[in-house]
């Protein structure tokens, strides 16, 4: 198994932050450093998986679901883009 490569990182950080992240990591029975990557690591996933998520307003929650019970019907340029779909694919 390869190992991965290491980077660093440095912040300044107050003295209170710091007090309190190395004491959440004396509780936990870890060190500063695994604790803050661990936690740093924890939040990026977060926040990257939310991104993801798409939101919508109570309002478009009901027009989205409209449209899908009650679809409207094509437009023309969507009619010219299933037309050029249907010429470049063989339909089976």
């Amino acid at each position: 198994m390869a190992t991965e490569q290491i980077a660093r990182l440095e912040a300044r950080l107050p003295a209170s932050v710091y007090a309190l992240l190395k004491r959440a990591a004396e509780l936990k029975g870890r060190s500063i450093t695994d604790f803050v990557v661990s936690a740093a690591h924890d939040a990026a996933q977060r926040a990257i998986e939310e991104e993801g998520i798409l939101r919508l307003s109570a309002e478009d929650q009901v027009r989205f679901a409209k449209a899908l019970i009650d679809p409207p019907a094509p437009n023309a340029a969507l009619k010219r883009a299933m037309r050029r779909y249907r010429e470049s694919v063989e339909v089976r």
